[in-house]
């Protein structure tokens, strides 16, 4: 019967592998095009933009950012 240190070594050793190669891959030229679309764009909605920049100041405020002064809890 195999003790529990091997089986936790054989397991991190099982997830590194799987880590390791499922985390790159290369864009081919041909690809680019597509992820470079207006669609692919973070900020292509004013408005999304806008609550998504509320939300997160409402949230960090304790830590300030873009001159925007309140308590953080939402209510600017």
């Amino acid at each position: 019967m195999k003790s529990p240190g091997k089986k936790f070594i054989l397991l991190a050793a099982l997830a590194a592998i799987v880590w390791t190669q499922t985390g790159c891959t290369t864009v081919q030229p041909w690809q680019r095009k597509t992820l470079a679309d207006y669609t692919m764009r973070s900020d292509r909605d004013p408005i999304d933009a806008g609550l998504t920049e509320h939300v997160y100041f409402s949230r960090e405020m304790g830590f300030g950012g873009k001159g925007i002064g309140s308590a953080g809890c939402g209510c600017n």
